[in-house]
């Protein structure tokens, strides 16, 4: 199965149960324009209701993984009022930083894991993308920023509320107060990446061959797995463990085990059914 769908911003392909998603405006260093923006959660939602992808990985082409934000996306008169009452547009601006928000928390909404394969630069809003990730990688020539802060403002749809549950806090302020450029070994010591590979095309067939792992497991356990860990980051240990408990007894059932121990037994590969896609109720 290939290239399913068409956007404006990235390729799809899927095969093999994966979907490689690629941005592909290099020319434009794959800045976030408007297009972008309105793309990603209808990539990641065509991906999950209409392929057989068990797992999602993001790359990039050119130069850099992304140069973060088009500014253009702020100076839309039409998205972002340049005028009129102060009230107004202020709860305009909200509504707007909250729409960008979701965007990236679509990464994080959808049943599959999603893995981001970084190379050159992830700079401001597409920083605030790959921490939105369940895992990252890069490679050596990679480098990180939290850019805003340099253009006189707050980093707003991710990383101050992501990056401080995956490495120490204190480095995260640093990072978010002077703006600085972390790169790919600084990333790997804190934790930020799993794994630095000296180019690009080690990396994609590095990150494919964890992506082939997961989609050979069952896809029922692979997403409960992703349910659980984003709620525990959210929540209470006892909180978290009750709701392990409840999802134990609604999702689990011993048909997936079942398959595992006869392909065990016959030493071939288990077979899983696929998830149920996720449709819109209401559309045709």
């Amino acid at each position: 199965m290939t290239e399913p769908f068409s956007y404006q911003s990235f390729s799809v392909d899927v095969s093999n149960h994966i979907a490689h998603v690629q941005f592909k405006r290099p020319d434009a260093l794959n800045t976030m324009n408007k297009a972008f923006w309105l793309e990603l959660p209808r990539c990641m939602q065509d991906i999950e209701a209409n392929t057989d992808a068990r797992v999602i990985v993001i790359s990039s082409t050119g130069k850099h993984f992304s140069a973060g934000m088009d500014l253009g996306v702020f100076t839309d008169s039409k998205a972002v009022p340049m005028g009129g009452d102060p009230g107004r547009m202020a709860e305009n601006l909200r509504r707007v930083v909250l729409q960008l928000q979701d965007t990236l928390s679509s990464l994080e909404k959808v049943r599959l894991p999603v893995l981001a394969a970084v190379h050159g630069g992830c700079i401001g809003g597409a920083l605030d993308l790959v921490c939105a990730a369940d895992s990252r990688y890069c490679t050596a020539d990679a480098y990180f920023t939290i850019k805003e802060t340099e253009l006189g403002m707050t980093a707003d749809v991710g990383t101050l509320q992501r990056l401080p549950k995956l490495i120490p806090e204190g480095v995260v302020r640093e990072l978010a107060y002077t703006g600085r450029k972390f790169g790919a070994d600084e990333a790997h010591r804190l934790g930020f990446v799993n794994t630095v590979y000296d180019n690009h095309e080690t990396m994609l067939e590095g990150v494919m061959e964890i992506a082939a792992r997961i989609a050979a497991n069952s896809p029922l356990a692979v997403t409960g797995c992703k349910e659980m860990i984003n709620y525990s980051r959210d929540h209470s240990v006892e909180d978290s463990l009750k709701y392990m408990a409840t999802w134990q007894a609604g999702m689990f059932r011993p048909n997936d085990m079942m398959k595992t121990f006869q392909a065990k037994g016959q030493k071939q590969p288990p077979e899983y059914d696929d998830l149920f896609p996720v449709k819109d109720l209401f559309s045709q």
